[in-house]
C-alpha cells in the first residue's frame, strides 16, 4: 500500500481529536508539574519549619536548663542561708545558756557571799580586854597565828640550839668537827637548818549547809559526856535540829563540829545562835552555834628562812647509849675552844630511829 493510501486513512476529525486529547495531556502535565512544583515547595517550607522548630526546641531546652540551674543555685543559697541562720540561732541559744549558767553562777556566789556577810565572822566568841597599847593599821584584818614547824630528823643527827647566832655561825663556817668522846673520837658535819614558809596565804571560804560549830562548852565536863549531850540535844527537832551523822571535838580550840544528815538543818540552828543543852540533870549550860566555814587556798606564797640559831650535825654514828653521846656531843660545843658556846637546846636521834623536832618561834628572852 503506498503512503498517500496510509494517511488517507486518518481523517480530519480524528486529528482534531488527538490534538485536543494532547492538548489536554499538556495541560494535564502542566498542572502536574505545577502541582509537583507546589508540593517540592511545600515540602522545603515543612523542612524549614521543621528546623526552625527544632533550633527553638533546642534554645528552649537550653533556656529550661538554664533556668533550672539557676533555681538549683538559689534554692542552695537558701539552703546555705538557712543553715547559716540555723548555725547562728544554735550558736546564740548556747551564749545564752552559757549566760544563764554565768548568771547562776554569779547568783550562787552573790547568795554565798551575802550569806558570809551575815556571819559574824562564823567563829565562836573569845575575851578581849584593852591593856593601854596602840598600834598602827586598825583599819587591817589579819590573823596571828603562832608559828610551829615539825621537822623529822634523819637517824645519826643530832640538833643544837645555841643561845648567840654567832656561835651557830663559827660551827656552820667549820663543816666538819672532830668530837672526842672518851676513848673513841668521831667526825661529824655541821649544816645549816632551813624551812620553807608561807608568806601570804589566801584563802576562798564557803558556809558548810550541813555543818555547824558549837562553842562556849562546858569545861567541867568529859569529852565523851559532852559530845553525847549534844548530839542528843541536836538530834531533837524540838530544838531545831536532825538526824546527826557526825559529832567531833576540836582539840585545838575546844569546839565541837556537827554534821547532819540533811542540808537544812544547820541554817535555823545558827540563826539562832544561842542554844540551852542540858548537861546534867536539871541544870542548862548555855553553848553559841556559828556557821561552819569550809576553806580552800587560793594563793600561797612561800619563802625558804634560814634558823640562825640551830645547827644539825650529821653522820653520828651510834658509838654509845644515847644519853651519854647526847650529853658529850652538848659539851664540846660548849667549849669555846672548840667553836662553841652556851647550849640553849640538843637532841640525839640514833641512827635507825625516827622522831619530830618542833621549832617555834624565837621569841626575845625577858630580861
Amino acid at each position: 500500500m503506498s503512503s498517500d493510501e496510509d494517511f488517507s486513512l486518518v481523517s480530519e476529525d480524528d486529528l482534531q481529536k488527538v490534538l485536543k486529547e494532547t492538548k489536554s495531556f499538556k495541560i494535564q502535565h502542566d498542572g502536574l508539574l505545577k502541582e509537583n512544583k507546589l508540593l517540592r515547595e511545600a515540602r522545603d517550607n515543612n523542612i524549614k519549619f521543621a528546623d526552625q522548630f527544632q533550633q527553638r526546641s533546642v534554645q528552649l531546652r537550653k533556656n529550661l536548663d538554664e533556668e533550672q540551674k539557676k533555681h538549683i543555685e538559689a534554692l542552695k543559697k537558701d539552703q546555705e542561708k538557712l543553715e547559716s541562720v540555723k548555725k547562728e540561732k544554735n550558736k546564740l541559744m548556747m551564749e545564752l545558756i552559757e549566760m544563764e549558767q554565768e548568771l547562776r553562777k554569779i547568783e550562787e556566789t552573790n547568795n554565798s557571799l551575802k550569806q558570809q556577810t551575815e556571819v559574824s565572822t562564823a567563829v565562836p566568841e573569845k575575851k578581849v580586854v584593852f591593856k593601854g597599847e596602840t598600834g598602827e593599821g586598825a583599819q587591817t584584818l589579819s590573823f596571828d597565828m603562832k608559828p610551829s614547824i615539825t621537822y623529822p630528823m634523819e637517824g645519826g643527827t643530832a640538833l643544837i640550839t645555841f643561845e648567840d647566832k654567832e656561835v651557830a655561825e663559827k660551827i656552820l663556817s667549820l663543816k666538819e668537827h672532830v668530837v672526842e668522846l672518851g676513848d673513841c673520837t668521831i667526825r661529824v658535819q655541821a649544816e645549816a637548818v632551813s624551812f620553807l614558809v608561807p608568806v601570804s596565804v589566801e584563802m576562798d571560804t564557803q558556809v558548810c549547809p550541813r555543818r555547824i560549830l558549837v562553842s562556849n562548852l562546858p569545861r567541867t565536863e568529859s569529852e565523851e559526856r559532852i559530845l553525847d549531850k549534844l548530839e542528843i540535844h541536836f538530834s531533837k527537832s524540838r530544838n531545831g535540829g536532825g538526824e546527826v551523822e557526825d559529832i567531833d571535838m576540836l582539840h585545838d580550840s575546844g569546839n565541837a563540829v556537827i554534821t547532819f544528815m540533811d542540808n537544812s538543818i544547820s541554817k535555823g540552828l545558827t540563826d539562832k545562835h544561842f542554844h540551852d543543852v542540858e548537861m546534867e540533870k536539871g541544870k542548862k549550860h548555855k553553848v553559841k552555834v556559828t556557821p561552819f566555814l569550809n576553806g580552800e587556798i587560793t594563793s600561797l606564797q612561800t619563802h625558804r628562812i634560814v634558823c640562825q640559831k640551830t645547827v644539825v650535825l650529821t653522820g653520828i654514828p651510834p658509838v654509845m647509849e644515847q644519853d651519854n653521846l647526847q650529853d658529850l656531843l652538848e659539851i664540846h660545843f660548849q667549849k669555846t675552844a672548840n667553836s662553841g658556846g652556851e647550849v640553849d637546846a640538843i637532841i640525839y636521834n640514833p641512827e635507825g630511829r625516827t622522831t619530830l623536832a618542833v621549832f617555834e618561834e624565837d621569841l626575845p628572852k625577858e630580861e
